[in-house]
């Protein structure tokens, strides 16, 4: 999820919004997310079959859809979709550390908090630590399959 600042968010012109469809159209694990209208993209990112595992990036566009549950329904979908038919071992997350939001989220969604890097990112003339978080396959099926043990 975005850094949890509305300000960098600007409607598109139509050539931005072509381009930006165009790009996910090229990536291999890319998909918008839709609530009525476009409200943001979800992907995974460095899928590594080898090492059986990626990164995922959300970000949801619209600030009237914030804290709607979208995000959350989205990363479960993609969960879903790299453990189960991608056959992925894990899949991690950085989120900048005062979106709370976003921590949140991943948290509901069985992510957890593996570490941080200090003051990786600059923002606003600070600098501030990014959260590491991770989710295993193991973790995933106990979350979603509460009766197989």
């Amino acid at each position: 999820m975005y850094g949890d600042s509305l300000s960098d968010v600007r409607p598109m012109t139509l050539h931005d919004a072509t381009r930006w469809v165009s790009g996910l159209q090229k990536h291999d694990h890319a998909w918008i997310i839709e609530a009525g209208s476009v409200i943001g993209h979800i992907c995974l990112d460095r899928v590594d079959f080898r090492d059986r595992k990626a990164c995922l990036a959300i970000g949801i566009d619209d600030p009237a859809r914030l804290g709607k549950g979208f995000g959350s329904e989205a990363i479960m979908l993609v969960q879903g979709y790299a453990f189960q038919q991608l056959g992925l071992h894990c899949l991690s997350v950085r989120v900048i550390e005062y979106n709370r939001r976003a921590i949140r989220a991943y948290q509901k969604c069985g992510f957890r908090i593996e570490g941080r890097e200090r003051e990786a990112a600059y923002v606003d003339g600070q600098w501030h630590d990014d959260v590491m978080m991770g989710i295993l396959d193991r973790e995933y099926v106990a979350i979603h399959s509460p009766n197989v043990r």
